[in-house]
């Protein structure tokens, strides 16, 4: 008499496996830890050279806004800068190297669901955008001497642009099948997004139609709304910028996690 074999059954999962979901994000953070002068300590340098070189170059110039002084204006700009920029990086850099190396499938056999998988990637790439912000921040105090007027818009947006951002290079990193395509998404998407969006002028000074597309870059919204909270001046619409960010980083969730439950070119 023979034993009939009966396939496996569906994995399930019952609320979030924390463990795993630390372990995973533990990972990736001491990941980009690991080689924190690269990761960490080198995009600080480099936003503290775009600030002395945009300083020294505009010093008695027209400020872009009545009675904030270009270094204050700037210095939001680039910090979120960093914030974006990092966040990006951590998460579209991890998954493409563990493609490309064959280790994701030491992240798809654990136990872990879609959902933990988006936080594990999604949080650790936060992680790195808001630790790079805090550090450009303290840096960069002593060449502009930045006060807080609104504390909640410094957190909020702060918060949405690196989870946002997070998304996005998850996506990214996924979507990718080599490095040059994820130099593509950093070179043509990322960058001009960040560069174009107010960073280190006023939008109003643009001539049309410029300054009405600007207000179709999300990432000028994120700069608008954390700089209000330094200098108590928003360009655009606060609240616009509030609720487009939130309704951004929500759909850029759905479709990561959509993905990781698909499987799409991770498993294959």
């Amino acid at each position: 008499m023979t034993e009939t074999v009966r396939p496996p059954e569906p994995r399930t999962y019952h609320g979030l496996n924390w463990e795993g979901l630390k372990t995973l994000y533990l990972k990736e953070v001491r990941r980009f830890w690991k080689v924190g002068a690269q990761t960490v300590f080198a995009p600080v340098v480099t936003t503290l050279l775009y600030m002395m070189v945009f300083v020294v170059a505009v010093q008695g110039a027209h400020q872009p806004i009545p009675g904030v002084d270009f270094a204050q204006f700037v210095a939001p700009g680039l910090i979120m800068m960093s914030i974006l920029n990092n966040a990006f990086a951590n998460a579209s850099s991890s998954l493409i190297q563990a493609k490309s190396m064959g280790t994701i499938t030491d992240v798809l056999t654990p136990p872990l669901s879609p959902l933990e998988l988006l936080l594990g990637y999604g949080l650790a790439a936060a992680t790195r955008g808001l630790l790079v912000g805090l550090a450009t921040a303290i840096c960069i105090w002593p060449f502009s001497h930045y006060g807080v007027q609104h504390l909640w818009a410094i957190l909020y947006f702060s918060a949405m642009a690196s989870l946002l951002f997070a998304l996005i290079g998850v996506l990214a990193g996924i979507w990718a099948e080599k490095f040059d395509h994820m130099a593509a998404v950093q070179n043509f998407i990322v960058m001009p997004m960040t560069f174009l969006s107010g960073t280190f002028y006023a939008i109003e000074a643009l001539p049309e139609p410029f300054e009405t597309i600007s207000h179709f870059n999300p990432v000028f919204y994120l700069i608008d709304g954390f700089r209000y909270g330094f200098i108590g001046q928003a360009e655009g619409g606060l609240t616009i910028g509030v609720i487009m960010s939130l309704v951004l980083t929500l759909f850029a969730g759905l479709a990561a996690f959509e993905v990781f439950r698909r499987g799409w070119r991770l498993k294959s």
